[in-house]
Formats: structure tokens, C-alpha cells, sequence
């Protein structure tokens, strides 16, 4: 017989697959319990789309199972929703086809949410357990949670560098410094990521497409800043392929940008700042947008001012071998080193702020 923290691990595995399709909505997953074995299982797949319960309960009734429903335990990574927005509410479901027992990994912080759907569980009678597995449930949808709590986008800020210690090569001119191993690897990142953020020098030095062309998934929103829109119009990143944010300081856009995951509305939007070492202002101005993460792939400059306002939750350092004897200095990572791993020739290192948990 397994136990209630193996059935969420693998709701947890399963949430695990929406990796880059919800956003902004969180990873979900949701396991059927019934005579001690799994009935239906199911997860959030694509923004906009059934959720982790509805596909659960879909999945119990295709095997054949829709008579073990009732009476059976529902594992779910997050608590099942309460309100009607793109879909109906996954808890009334789950009164609908009387489950008996529900147990929920974290609450969902959501104010759409926020505890009524686990109330409204309750009120019809079903025995709800919550916590189990909290603390993985928690990382898996970091993301989301981070921003419900602090109202802006999970920052990630990502650079290669020389064994030397220069992100780029004399005058900023662009070096190609990391293998084709982590390219692959940063090409994953992305898909995984809302957005991708660069200054201005790296648009203009660099002319990046910031695409994710070397691994399957959806293209991130692109972000650059330009104080007054001075990229040159033939530039990749003008070239509205795929959803873009200016940060500027002359210009905003009356609507907001929805991103391509999850509805796109328009491909090109611009995000007005007083101020361009605004860092809080600007993160606020995306997280309005419902940019719920962000991979910073800046130069130094750029990634400098995200650390020096505090605003970021991960850097991730690639090390090269690469020697360049000249060239743009590198970033000196802060916070607390949790991880390294080497990819072929190049040393990856991650560290968080030194208030995580």
C-alpha cells in the first residue's frame, strides 16, 4: 500500500510536464486514488486548457474506472480551484463525482483562490489533508508562487564567461565562450522561461534573436531595454517574430501583452520606466503583464544592476576553459553557491540569495 507522500510525488512528477506551457497559471498535477491503486491521473497541460483534476477524472473514466470515483482520494499539487475563469471549477468537480478525500501539497496563493477551494471542499463533506509533500511542491512551482507573494517575476540571471573571467571579448565585441552542450541547455532554459532580458549594448553588439532554435518548446517573450528607442529597425529583436517588450523611458503600451503560450494578442508592446536603473519599477510593469519569470542574459552592466537592487532568485554561471586575455569583465556571483555540474568542457554553478530556504 503506498503511502499519501508517494501518490503526491508522482501528482508532482506529472505537474512537472506543463514545464513552459501554463504559465501564468502553476504546474498541477492530480493522481485518483481508488482500492488502493491508481484510477486516473492527469496535469495542466497548456494555459488556457482542462485543468490537472478535469484531466484526472477524463482519464478514470476512459480506463473504465468512473465507478471507483466515488469514495476514491484525489492527490493534487496545489488546491483545487474555487472560481470560473477559463475553465469551470476543479472543486466542484470533485463534489460533483464525490470523491471523499482530497490531499493537497501547498494552498494556492492565488486571491482568486486564497483557501476557498479547499473551504468549499470541506463545506460538501470531504476530508481534506494539506502539506504533503509541501516542500517540493513549493519548488516546482517556484515560479508562481514567488509571484503571488512578491508581486514580480522570478529572476534568473545566466552568463558565461572565460577560465579568465570576461563575458565578452575586447570593446564588447561578442565571443562565442560557452560549448554547443550548454547552448543546448540555455536553448532549454528558455522554453521553460515567461521571458528572456538584455540591455541595450547586447542588442545592439550582439543583434541576439533570443529564440529557443535548438530545443523543441515555445519561444519566451522577448525583453530589451532601449532608454530611447534607438535600436536600429533592421535589428533581430524588432523583427516581430515572436512577442517583445521595450523598456524604455518615452513610450508604454495602453494594453497589456499577453505572450504567445497564452493568448498573444499583439507582438510588440512597450513598457514605460521613469527611470531605466528602475529595477523594481520595471519588474512590477511585467509581472502586470503576466510575465511570471524572467531569464536575464545581459552583459555585465545589465546583470550587475539586478543584483545590486536585490531583485533576482537564481544565477546560474557557466566556466569555460576558453582563455581571452582581454575583454569585458565578467559579474562576481553573490548569494549562496547550492549546485555545480559540468557540461563537457564548461563548469556550471548556481546560487541562490542567502535568505532561501
Amino acid at each position: 500500500m503506498y503511502t499519501d507522500n508517494q501518490w503526491m510525488k508522482r501528482a508532482l512528477q506529472l505537474a512537472q510536464y506543463g514545464l513552459g506551457r501554463v504559465s501564468p497559471n502553476p504546474m498541477v498535477g492530480c493522481v485518483l486514488v481508488g482500492q488502493g491503486r491508481a484510477i486516473g491521473e492527469g496535469w495542466h497541460r497548456h494555459y488556457g486548457e482542462a485543468h490537472a483534476e478535469v484531466n484526472a477524472v477524463a482519464d478514470a473514466i476512459k480506463r473504465g474506472n468512473e465507478s471507483l470515483l466515488e469514495g476514491a482520494t484525489a492527490y493534487v499539487t496545489l488546491e483545487p480551484c474555487s472560481h470560473f475563469g477559463k475553465t469551470p471549477p476543479c472543486a466542484d468537480l470533485l463534489i460533483q463525482h464525490k470523491i471523499a478525500r482530497v490531499v493537497v501539497a501547498n494552498p494556492d496563493p492565488n486571491p482568486l483562490v486564497g483557501g476557498r477551494g479547499i473551504a468549499r471542499l470541506r463545506a460538501a463533506g470531504i476530508e481534506v489533508s494539506c502539506g504533503v509533500e509541501a516542500e517540493a511542491g513549493a519548488l516546482l512551482n517556484k515560479r508562481f508562487l514567488g509571484a503571488m507573494r512578491l508581486h514580480r517575476p522570478y529572476v534568473i540571471l545566466k552568463w558565461a564567461e572565460s577560465a579568465d573571467g570576461y563575458i565578452g571579448g575586447a570593446h564588447g565585441n561578442p565571443v562565442a565562450i560557452s560549448g554547443p552542450s550548454s547552448n543546448m541547455l540555455v536553448h532549454q532554459w528558455r522554453t521553460q522561461e515567461d521571458a528572456i532580458l538584455v540591455g541595450y549594448r547586447t542588442a545592439v553588439l550582439d543583434n541576439p534573436r533570443l529564440n529557443a532554435r535548438h530545443w523543441p518548446g515555445l519561444n519566451p517573450v522577448r525583453i530589451f531595454i532601449d532608454r530611447k528607442l534607438t535600436l536600429p529597425p533592421g535589428s533581430n529583436l524588432l523583427d516581430r517574430s515572436q512577442p517583445t517588450i521595450i523598456v524604455n523611458t518615452e513610450l508604454g503600451s495602453p494594453v497589456p501583452l499577453e505572450p504567445e503560450r497564452y493568448g498573444n494578442s499583439e507582438t510588440l508592446a512597450y513598457l514605460q520606466c521613469t527611470s531605466l536603473q528602475d529595477i523594481a519599477g520595471m519588474l512590477e510593469g511585467l509581472y502586470a503583464r503576466k510575465i511570471y519569470s524572467v531569464l536575464v542574459e545581459g552583459g555585465t552592466a545589465t546583470l550587475q544592476s539586478f543584483m545590486e537592487a536585490g531583485l533576482w532568485d537564481e544565477i546560474r554561471r557557466c566556466q569555460s576553459p576558453l582563455m581571452l586575455k582581454e575583454g569585458v569583465a565578467a559579474p562576481k556571483p553573490i548569494g549562496r553557491l547550492f549546485h555545480s555540474e559540468k557540461m563537457d568542457q564548461d563548469l556550471w554553478t548556481y546560487y541562490c540569495p542567502l535568505d532561501t530556504p
